[in-house]
């Protein structure tokens, strides 16, 4: 229980923190430009409850934006769209209450009053939140967990906490063989919050239900991993008819037709930007680099899975000399058909400007998963339950798994491929404007910087 008085305290002060920002900010503000009415008592007591009239309604706007609902595996992409929503309705209530209100508290400059207090809060938020990041890679405020039993699914999540050590979890092995005892003694003499049981696992049912029911009673949390094979995991959603619950059919982010327009707009916009101000010199100069260096066409042109698996036209610059295994086969480490330029082009991801065609024609998208070549897919469709939820956005010149060092071959390919699908997966269902500039951004850095993961 003292974890948990620890974590609504630390709560609480950020709560704190953050109210204090914001009437400091409001203060100052009035003051910087009231500087005669600084003692007049009267105007202080008549502007206290316009103050508290704020406060509270940044307090009620942040149950629907849940800026202080802060689990261990925030993305800071995430928790920044989260105070930009935030902050954006903060400034429409603004703006409604300026309208109705004749205080001189609500009659400043909106436009800087609203920059000063997106900057202050976006500062002291983002101090907050990788400040809480920085102690628990040092060791602070850890969270205690086990893994019960483990397969491929929670291999791969077991390696990427111990790699995340920002997320603050320390993990325990237990090997002993169950028992209601010593399993309750393990929990408290390490502190275990959480048990970690992969869905697929070989415990009977009579045994998972004790777990369950001693897990229940030493306020243990339990997390089902399921298998990276698993895909109705997120074909459905957990809702409730009443008191009864169901389990509905998902709806992605961009099936909403507003998300969709919002994006496809975007791409437009941010190709033809691309195709006028870089692709025009670029195209060629990159031609002739190709045609110098061996013999064949500048563009490769390959058939890939889009949208819905339908089948398009993939152009990207040539990087390999011509051969017949081209669609058949991917390219390997120190790869002998990778020409020179290839090396550089796919070195700096140059090799993928054609691309943004394929985003005007509506085949691709600027941000999505990458298409792969129509044998990858059809292998490990057969093999992976969740791929084939990649083909329900529009392929993308750039990806979250790509920004995130997943690409190319570091020797293990089915492992690879799994972590890449599980970010592809996390894309389609975590969908935001936001999402995809960051990862555009991330992108940008990688070609300015030289992927090593491209080969």
């Amino acid at each position: 229980m003292q974890r948990i008085r620890y974590s609504r305290y630390l709560k609480m002060i950020i709560v704190l923190l953050d109210l204090l920002v914001l009437a400091s900010v409001f203060i100052f503000f009035y003051v910087s430009r009231n500087s005669d009415l600084i003692h007049d008592v009267n105007l202080w007591y008549e502007n206290s409850f316009p103050l508290l009239l704020l406060v509270s309604f940044w307090l009620l706007l942040s149950g629907r934006t849940k800026i202080y609902n802060i689990p261990r595996n925030l993305t800071y992409t995430l928790f920044t769209e989260r105070i930009i929503a935030q902050f954006v309705l903060f400034v429409i209530g603004l703006v409604l209450i300026r309208k109705v209100s004749n205080n001189q508290f609500f009659r400043s400059e909106l436009a800087w009053l609203s920059l000063y207090l997106f900057v202050f809060v976006m500062i002291s938020k983002s101090v907050i939140y990788f400040g809480i990041k920085y102690l628990r890679s040092r060791g602070v405020n850890n969270r205690n967990i086990m893994f019960l039993e483990e397969n491929t699914s929670t291999e791969v999540l077991k390696n990427f906490l111990e790699e995340r050590r920002d997320y603050g979890y320390r993990i325990f092995d237990y090997s002993q063989s169950f028992s209601p005892h010593s399993m309750t003694l393990f929990w408290k003499e390490k502190g275990i919050h959480t048990v970690f049981i992969p869905t697929q696992n070989s415990i009977d049912k009579k045994t998972e239900e004790e777990i369950f029911s001693l897990a229940e009673e030493n306020k243990v949390n339990v997390t089902m991993v399921p298998s990276i094979s698993q895909n109705e995991f997120f074909l459905y959603d957990l809702e409730y008819i009443k008191t009864q619950p169901v389990l509905k059919q998902t709806k992605y982010p961009l099936d909403y037709f507003s998300n969709l327009i919002l994006k496809r707009t975007f791409d437009i916009v941010f190709s033809v930007f691309v195709l006028l101000f870089i692709c025009s010199w670029m195209f060629p100069l990159i031609a002739i680099l190709i045609k110098l260096s061996s013999k064949g066409p500048v563009f490769f042109i390959q058939k890939r899975y889009g949208f819905h698996e339908k089948v398009f036209c993939c152009l990207k610059f040539r990087t390999m000399v011509v051969n017949d295994d081209s669609s058949t086969k991917t390219t390997e480490k120190n790869d002998i058909r990778i020409t020179k330029i290839g090396k550089l082009l796919r070195k700096s991801s140059l090799d993928e400007l054609p691309q943004f065609i394929n985003v005007l024609k509506g085949e691709m998208s600027v941000v999505g998963p990458r298409p792969h070549m129509l044998a990858v897919d059809n292998h490990y469709k057969q093999k992976i339950g969740r791929y084939s939820l990649r083909s329900l956005v529009n392929p993308g010149i750039t990806g979250l798994a790509q920004v995130n060092g997943l690409r190319g071959d570091d020797g293990n390919v089915e492992v690879e491929m799994n972590k890449r699908v599980l970010a592809d997966a996390f894309y389609v269902r975590n969908w935001s404007f936001v999402l995809d500039l960051v990862i555009i951004l991330k992108t940008v850095f990688l070609v300015c910087t030289g992927d090593k993961k491209a080969g």
